[in-house]
């Protein structure tokens, strides 16, 4: 099978350099870990940062994620992938005789002008080891004669290079194409964002820390400063863009300052939504008109209201 004979190189692995990680336009991520004869396998797919697909652990299973994982492909050609994946991830756990963990990443991307480049890549213990191009393995020069001896014995198996070159030069480029075709609306669209300021936890005495909070953004790009004007202040700190349930994207940028230098500063916000016109939240701005005039309704039922209770009192 294609990757059957992945697993006997593992026993070949002796530490390294680091492990990968390649932009491609599609790809499928594989960790399992092995401890005393019991097996974890995660496998996901993902076309660029949009994840179309998951492994189910149960059933052994491939999950469609959204209407375009399916691609153009025929349920014949979605069912014989699913058991490859099957026999890999579950009928190999027999050659495995002592802990360890396995990374695989394999997939085609996009090359302006020239057409798909496939690959994989496999790390061991989060340290490179080898990866394919064409028919060709390499090895990690940083771990010596044991990755060589693994290469050297995969570039031997003719039938096997065979079948992963095909796979990863005409199936994954014909299946890509199926899913940037059926997704074109899904990958194209716009979702405007939101944003709001909030004060963080006081770093110290004296001192704030301004929060600005950017919500509900799709597709993934997006540009927050904390700004003087048009000064941008460097002092902003940008956490990790983390993903909303809906399939958009949140962000958070702070800054700490001291609560004299809060008066002036502002938030911009940079996002393909948003059609060239920034969104700019002003720290400490007055309510919007529309918040007045909230504000002053209530005020007047909550007067009429104390009116109505004083003449029924008096009367």
């Amino acid at each position: 099978m294609l990757f059957l004979i992945l697993p006997l190189l593992a026993a070949l692995f002796l530490g390294g350099d680091s492990g990968f990680e390649k932009p491609v336009a599609f790809h499928v991520i594989q960790t399992t870990s092995f401890r005393n004869h019991s097996w974890v396998h995660l496998g996901s797919g993902w076309l660029g940062e949009l994840q179309t697909h998951r492994w189910n652990i149960r059933s052994g299973a491939i999950i469609y994620l959204c209407p375009c994982s399916r691609a153009n492909f025929s349920n014949k050609e979605l069912m014989d992938l699913e058991r490859l994946f099957q026999l890999y991830f579950i009928e190999h756990q027999e050659f495995y005789i002592f802990p360890f963990d396995l990374q695989v990443t394999a997939g085609c991307e996009v090359h302006s002008g020239k057409g798909f480049l496939g690959f994989m890549q496999v790390a061991i213990q989060g340290y490179y080891f080898i990866s394919f191009q064409n028919e060709t393995c390499s090895s990690s020069l940083m771990n010596g004669r044991k990755t060589q001896k693994a290469c050297n014995l995969l570039n031997f198996n003719e039938a096997f290079t065979h079948r992963l070159h095909r796979l990863l030069s005409n199936t994954c480029p014909r299946f890509t194409l199926g899913l940037l075709d059926a997704g074109k609306a899904h990958l194209q669209r716009q979702v405007k964002t939101e944003a709001w300021l909030s004060s963080g936890p006081s770093p110290g005495p004296g001192r704030l820390l301004l929060v600005c909070h950017v919500s509900g953004f799709y597709p993934k790009p997006v540009w927050v400063m904390w700004m003087r004007g048009e000064q941008e202040q460097l002092g902003t700190q940008r956490g990790d863009i983390l993903p909303n349930a809906d399939g958009t994207w949140y962000l958070q940028a702070t800054l700490d300052v001291t609560a004299g230098e809060a008066a002036g500063l502002a938030c911009k916000v940079k996002h393909s939504s948003l059609g060239g016109q920034d969104l700019v939240l002003h720290w400490g701005a007055p309510q919007s008109a529309l918040g007045l005039i909230l504000l002053a309704v209530i005020v007047a039922l909550a007067l009429l209201t104390g009116l109505g209770f004083w003449f029924r009192k008096c009367w």
